[in-house]
């Protein structure tokens, strides 16, 4: 069965993605710099955006994270697909 997903879905998913994948690469510059004072707040702002993104997507898609890192809406929304590593 294929499903359709539209435009706004991939629009949000790469866009948490990008965060996602900046976040781990100022983790990794950070483990290294850790007085690096810019670094930190750029951290701490891409942590925050994060956070916005992965709610605005999960209130549209549901859910993007397991073990109650995401909530899910009743009925239990991990049986649904697709998870955003199907797309």
């Amino acid at each position: 069965m294929s499903i359709v997903l539209d435009e706004q879905y991939y629009s949000k998913l790469e866009e948490l993605q990008a965060v996602g994948f900046a976040l781990v690469e100022l983790t990794l510059y950070l483990d290294t710099h850790p007085h690096d004072a810019q670094a930190i707040q750029q951290f701490n702002q891409l942590a925050m955006q994060q956070h916005q993104c992965r709610q605005s997507f999960e209130s549209l898609y549901g859910p993007t994270l397991q073990f109650g890192n995401s909530y899910s809406k009743y009925p239990w929304q991990w049986s649904e697909s697709p998870w955003p590593w199907q797309v």
